[in-house]
């Protein structure tokens, strides 16, 4: 079921807005955006456009990173990761479409530290929603989200980028 009522647009003006007074708050210094594979990649690659970052995006596929790796196996479409030859001393904006559980991010750390340790990391993500399972939390979202249990949200894109609620059971 695609979500008709919310706009993805102002979420991403909202997250795009919250992120600009963080970089100022934070006084982040030529920051690297991160985007996770695969739905935060496409967030990452609009808000690196619309905040004027000069760096490189950098991507990231953290399947390799995931606590479940070893019952899942290998996914088919592992993506590699493209990330700068130093990490370290480097202010960092990580870009998630969904913030659920926080494992995701949580791999996506560990990713990033195997490659240094940067000066500070902020998180962005376009929603976060109910059900967080480690002790982290982003600090710009685009949108809170409460939804019932086995209820799933899901970005789906890039083009056009669309907010997908799937009950159990239901695949997009």
């Amino acid at each position: 079921m695609v979500i008709e009522q919310i706009d993805i647009s102002d979420l991403l003006q909202t997250l795009e807005q919250s992120l600009q007074q963080l970089i100022t708050q934070r006084q982040l210094n030529n920051p690297i955006v991160i985007g996770i594979h695969t739905g935060g990649a496409w967030i990452a690659e609009i808000l690196h456009q619309r905040l004027a970052i000069q760096e490189p995006l950098a991507l990231l596929d953290i399947s390799f990173y995931r606590d479940d790796f070893s019952q899942i196996g290998v996914h088919p479409k592992v993506k590699a990761s493209r990330l700068p030859l130093t990490i370290e001393g480097r202010d960092i904006i990580l870009i998630d479409d969904v913030f659920y559980t926080g494992r995701t991010v949580r791999a996506a750390l560990n990713e990033i530290f195997d490659y240094g340790r940067p000066k500070q990391v902020v998180l962005g993500a376009l929603i976060e929603r109910d059900g967080r399972e480690v002790p982290l939390r982003p600090d710009c979202i685009g949108m809170a989200m409460t939804l019932p249990q086995g209820q799933r949200v899901k970005i789906t894109g890039p083009e056009p980028l669309e907010l997908d609620i799937q009950n159990p059971g239901e695949r997009s």
